[in-house]
């Protein structure tokens, strides 16, 4: 034998195995899929529904229950007449079939088998569900009916014998109990004439309604309350204590409050007829409303209630306070007028002060139109409190105004003191500088320091002038001052400058004369000499000062150092 006759054979051994195991393994499959078939036509036979049937028809069924019932026993009989014995023959077959490995035919037969018992179980477990209700529907029915009847009588007595406490809605009520009693006669004849179905649903109505109404009634009654004892007494209250307070001289000019409680009646007799209709929604937004209204009403008597005491202890208080602010207003007026003959008052402070004394004194005009109007009965007290309140705060600040503003003009003398001081020191100083340069014996004075001398003295000369006046500016003054003080400070050190500088040339030049005996020196000391006499002693400095450096490096600076250590010492 061959090699390739031995792989043939080997294959087609192969193969065989292969279709055979394939064989036995979908016979196995298809033996699975019989059983489960075969397990629900068991499960469809043990539900025994012919025997519910039987049990229903002894119901004597009538209306919505005898046409479901009828509806589904047409689906059990055509189950069981032609779909569950068609799937038997072919769950059979298909048996034979699998057993002599006739696969193709029994996985044809299974097929069809699972396409009918597919939908027929779910018929099935419908058709018991649908027969299980109706069968305890009875039962259910009459144990719903009773829990039912028993609330509702409760709560019919409760509501008759509580029928004051809901008003005009009590006919509404009443109506619909009576409505619900309807509806319990007709379960019960349902029941008796064997419609379980729409037994149920009249008891499912009446279950809807009576827990409707249980919530509905606690409202209802807590409405009628509000608007048959609390809102009346609120009424009768808010006019009796207006009446008294008018009696008493109250005055209230916010809102006309009789008015506004008749308007308040009329929207209560508006919520009766949502009482009435039993418009529970409506009836609790309007009655919120009324209530806010008779509390605006309270708050309006209260706020002139509260604030009666406070006028009556402050009246007085007042009186004093408005006096004296008053006298000191006046007291202010009169010596900034008399400042103002000598002084300017440059930031208003005269018209200032007639302008507060004015408010003052509108103040005052307020007080007595108010305390009139308490006495004729008309003063509304919290507005008046409300005035008195905002005078007390003013007349604080008014008084800190004036106190600052008498503060500040009383400095108006310790100024011109101050500043006549002032001038008389620096017409010494200035005098002390230019003495001190005559002491010197220079040959003249630079012109610039003339220059600043001269407009040194021209400030000094008009300052003075200005504080001769009749009546002076003190806060120009003082601004002026300032500047002098800066511009005698700046001649003192330009004086200093003058002196350290022909100082420092003198002792350069005698120390040059080491040199003497060089041209570049001797053109130097010519030329600073030249400069000297000239008056101009810090350029003549700056020549023999560079001319010795060029000469001795370092020498100019030990001078000077040592010359401003002996002036210091001095």
């Amino acid at each position: 034998m061959s090699s390739i006759q031995a792989i043939i054979i080997i294959a087609v051994v192969i193969l065989i195995i292969v279709v055979i195991a394939a064989m036995l393994l979908t016979n196995r499959k298809q033996l699975r899929e019989i059983e489960v078939v075969d397990a629900a036509l068991n499960e469809i036979e043990n539900m025994h529904l012919e025997n519910a049937i039987e049990r229903l028809d002894k119901m004597d069924l009538a209306g919505e229950s005898l046409t479901t019932l009828n509806t589904w026993r047409k689906s059990y009989v055509e189950a069981s007449t032609k779909k569950l014995p068609k799937v038997q023959k072919l769950i059979e077959e298909a048996a034979n079939e699998n057993t002599s490995y006739k696969l193709f035919k029994s996985r044809k037969n299974i097929k069809q088998a699972q396409e009918i018992i597919k939908p027929t179980l779910e018929d099935a477990r419908n058709t018991k569900a649908v027969f299980t209700e109706l069968l305890e529907s009875n039962k259910e029915n009459q144990i719903r009916y009773d829990a039912l009847i028993k609330v509702y009588r409760e709560l019919r007595k409760s509501v008759l014998a509580g029928s004051f406490e809901y008003g005009d809605a009590i006919d509404q009520i009443e109506d619909q109990l009576a409505s619900m009693e309807r509806d319990f006669e007709e379960a019960k004849n349902l029941s008796s004439q064997g419609d379980h179905v729409e037994a149920k649903r009249v008891l499912s109505k009446i279950r809807m309604s009576l827990g409707a109404l249980q919530k509905r009634l606690p409202k209802i009654k807590e409405a009628y309350h509000q608007l048959a004892v609390v809102f009346q007494d609120q009424l009768k209250e808010l006019s009796n204590v207006y009446k008294k307070m008018i009696s008493e001289k109250y005055y209230i000019t916010d809102i006309d409050v009789l008015a506004r409680i008749k308007e308040i009646h009329d929207e209560i007799d508006q919520a009766c007829k949502l009482l009435a209709e039993t418009k529970v929604e409506d009836l609790d937004q309007a009655n919120k409303k009324i209530s806010g209204e008779i509390d605006q009403l309270y708050d309006v008597l209260a706020k002139e209630y509260k604030a009666r005491p406070f006028v009556e202890k402050n009246q007085n208080k007042m009186l004093t306070l408005i006096a004296h602010q008053q006298a000191a207003s006046k007291k202010l007026v009169e010596k900034l007028q008399h400042i103002d003959e000598s002084y300017e008052l440059t930031h208003g402070e005269l018209e200032k002060s007639k302008e507060l004394e004015q408010e003052v004194n509108n103040m005052n005009r307020q007080y007595t139109v108010d305390t009139q109007s308490i006495a004729d009965g008309k003063g509304v007290y919290s507005a008046i409190q409300d005035s008195w309140l905002q005078m007390l705060d003013r007349l604080r600040e008014i008084d800190q105004e004036q106190a600052k503003m008498s503060t500040d003009v009383d400095g108006l003398y310790d100024s011109e003191n101050v500043a006549n001081d002032s001038i008389k020191r620096f017409k010494q100083e200035v005098s002390l500088v230019y003495r001190r340069l005559e002491r010197r014996n220079l040959p003249g004075n630079p012109d610039s320091f003339v220059q600043m001398y001269t407009l040194v003295v021209n400030e000094i000369g008009h300052v003075s002038d200005e504080l001769s006046q009749v009546r002076i500016n003190m806060e120009k003054i003082s601004s002026e001052l300032i500047q002098i003080s800066d511009d005698v400070e700046r001649l003192k050190r330009e004086a200093d400058d003058i002196i350290n500088s022909a100082n420092l040339v003198e002792l350069t030049m005698q120390y040059s004369n080491k040199y003497a005996d060089k041209d570049t020196m001797k053109q130097a000391q010519k030329r600073a000499l030249q400069l000297f006499d000239e008056f101009n002693y810090k350029e003549a400095l700056d020549i023999i000062a560079t001319a010795l450096e060029k000469a001795e490096p370092g020498s100019y600076q030990r001078l000077e150092n040592a010359y401003y250590s002996e002036q210091k010492n001095e």
